[in-house]
C-alpha cells in the first residue's frame, strides 16, 4: 500500500519510522542522550553534540544502506552498551568537558547508527531510493532527540540546574544508573 502513497506521505512516514526508532524503542540512544544533557545542560554545547551524533549515524546509516560497511549486530551493540557506559563514567567524574569529547561522540554515533542500519531493511530503500528515507528517518531520529533533551530540561535541568547540588544529587545518581544500565546491556549482549 505504501508503495502507492505520495512522496510527501511516504517521507512523513519514514520520519515518523525514524521518531519511533527512538521513542519509544530506542532504549540505548535515549540513554545516550540523557547522558549527554547531564554533562551539559547548556543548550549551545547540547545542540552541537545532539548534532555531531546525528550527522555520524546518518554517515554510517549511509555506509550501511550501500553495503560498504557491514558489522554484524552481535559487534555493535555490545559496543553500543560500552558508549553508554562511557559516558555514565565521564558524566560521574569529570565536571567539565574535554577537548576529545566531540570527537567521542562522533564515534559513539558511528557506532549507533550501525545499530540503526537493522532497520534500513523496513524502509524499503530499493524501491524509493536512499536520500528519501535516509534523511526523513534521520530528522524523525533527530526530532527524537530533540523531545528527549526537552523532556530532560523539563523535568530536572530548568528545575535544579542552578542548585549547588544539583551536580551531587541529579548528575551523579543518574551517571551511575546509565552506566549501571549500560554495564547490564553489555553483558546481555556479550552472553
Amino acid at each position: 500500500m505504501e508503495e502507492m502513497a505520495p512522496s510527501g506521505t511516504r517521507f512523513l512516514n519514514y520520519v515518523r519510522s525514524g521518531l519511533y526508532h527512538i521513542v519509544p524503542l530506542g532504549y540505548d540512544h535515549i540513554l545516550f542522550i540523557v547522558g549527554l544533557y547531564l554533562f551539559s545542560n547548556k543548550w549551545r554545547p547540547l545542540v552541537l553534540q545532539a548534532s555531531l551524533f546525528t550527522l555520524a549515524h546518518s554517515v554510517s546509516l549511509i555506509l550501511a544502506s550501500l553495503n560498504i560497511i557491514n558489522i554484524p549486530g552481535s559487534i555493535v551493540e555490545p559496543i553500543i552498551a560500552l558508549s553508554i557506559i562511557y559516558i555514565g563514567f565521564e558524566n560521574y567524574f569529570k565536571e567539565f568537558g574535554t577537548p576529545y569529547r566531540n570527537f567521542l561522540i562522533l564515534g559513539f554515533g558511528l557506532l549507533h547508527g550501525l545499530g540503526f542500519a537493522s532497520v534500513l531493511g523496513d524502509l524499503k530503500l530499493a524501491s524509493h531510493g536512499i536520500i528519501l528515507p535516509l534523511l526523513a528517518f534521520n530528522i524523525g531520529v533527530e526530532i527524537g532527540q530533540i523531545l528527549i533533551l526537552l523532556g530532560c530540561f523539563c523535568f530536572f535541568g530548568y528545575w535544579f540546574r542552578e542548585k549547588a547540588w544539583y551536580r551531587s544529587r541529579i548528575v551523579k545518581p543518574l551517571s551511575s544508573a546509565l552506566a549501571l544500565v549500560g554495564s547490564f546491556w553489555f553483558l546481555s549482549r556479550i552472553i
